[in-house]
C-alpha cells in the first residue's frame, strides 16, 4: 500500500471534463521551458491537472493563474488540488506550495485581473482559444510561449487563421501529436498455468523434436505468482505491444510571441512622398 504518484492521482482523480494527459502536459511544458519562479496563466482549468503539475514546476517562488469559466470545473479543479495538497503534506511531512490562484472567470473579459502582470508563459485549454488570444498575448513576455492544448486539427485551423487575420505577433513554431506506445513484456504461459519451456537446438534432430502438445500451447501472460528461480535466458517471453492503448488525445500548439519588424522608410519611397 502507497499513496499515488501525482502521475496517478491526475489519471484518477475526480473529473468532470476530459483530463489532460501527463504525455501532453509534459510536452506542454517543455514547449513552454517553465521553471521555477516562473508566472504562469491558464485558462481551462478543467480538472486541475495541468494546474497541479505547473505548480510544481514554477515552485513556492512562481505563481500561476488559472482561470476557468464554468463554475463546477472550476469547483472540481480547486478541490483536486487541495486533496493533493493534504496528500502531499502527509506523506511528505511538508507543505506543498500554496501558488496557484483560481478564478471562475471567461479569460477573454479579464482584463481588469491581469492588468499590470506579465507572464513567461500562458498555457491554454479551451475551444476556441483565438478568442481568447487578443487580451492574454499582451501580458506575454517578449519572446515567451504560449502552449494551446486542442482536440481536433480544425480548432488548430481556426486557431492559427484567427491569429492571422488578428495580426497578432505570434508565431506558430510547431503542431505536434504525443504519441506513446505501451509495450507488453513478461514470461510466456500455457493455458493451465505452467511455464513455457525455451526450446533449443539440438544436435540430434530426433532428441530435439518438440512435441506435438508443446507445438500448440497457448501461450499467456505471467501472473507473478510463480517464483522464477530458473536459469538466465531458459524462459522465453512475450514481447509485442500491448492489446489497450491510448490513442489520439490532442494537438499541441506551440506559439511564440515575437517583436514585429518596424516598417523603415527607403530613399525611393521618401523621394516619391515629396
Amino acid at each position: 500500500m502507497r499513496r499515488p504518484s501525482l502521475e496517478e492521482f491526475v489519471l484518477l482523480m475526480k473529473r468532470g471534463p476530459t483530463i489532460s494527459y501527463p504525455k501532453d502536459i509534459s510536452a506542454m511544458l517543455m514547449m513552454m521551458d517553465v521553471s521555477n519562479g516562473d508566472c504562469v496563466l491558464e485558462s481551462g482549468s478543467g480538472s486541475g491537472a495541468m494546474t497541479l503539475l505547473l505548480s510544481r514546476t514554477v515552485g513556492s517562488s512562481g505563481h500561476v493563474s488559472s482561470f476557468e469559466l464554468r463554475p463546477d470545473h472550476h469547483c472540481n479543479a480547486k478541490r483536486n488540488y487541495q486533496r493533493w495538497r493534504n496528500a502531499w503534506e502527509v506523506a511528505r511531512e511538508k507543505e506543498w506550495p500554496n501558488n496557484v490562484d483560481f478564478i471562475n472567470k471567461d479569460v477573454s473579459s479579464a482584463i481588469d485581473d491581469i492588468r499590470g502582470k506579465m507572464f513567461d508563459a500562458i498555457a491554454l485549454d479551451m475551444l476556441n482559444p483565438q478568442l481568447a488570444l487578443p487580451v492574454t498575448y499582451m501580458h506575454l513576455k517578449q519572446g515567451g510561449v504560449c502552449a494551446v492544448y486542442l482536440a481536433n486539427i480544425t480548432q488548430v485551423v481556426d486557431l492559427l487563421e484567427g491569429i492571422r487575420s488578428s495580426q497578432l505577433s505570434l508565431s506558430c513554431e510547431k503542431i505536434l501529436e504525443v504519441i506513446h506506445r505501451n509495450w507488453l513484456v513478461t514470461p510466456a504461459l500455457r493455458k493451465d498455468g505452467s511455464r513455457v519451456p525455451r526450446v533449443e537446438p539440438q544436435s540430434d534432430v530426433h532428441d530435439g523434436v518438440e512435441s506435438e502438445e508443446g507445438r500448440d500451447t497457448t501461450v499467456l501472460e505471467d501472473d507473478g505468482e510463480e517464483e522464477d528461480t530458473k536459469a538466465f535466458c531458459t524462459m522465453p517471453y512475450i514481447a509485442r505491444p500491448h492489446h489497450e492503448q491510448v490513442s489520439h488525445t490532442a494537438f499541441l500548439v506551440k506559439l511564440r510571441k515575437f517583436r514585429p519588424a518596424p516598417l523603415y522608410s527607403t530613399p525611393h519611397n521618401s523621394e516619391n512622398n515629396n
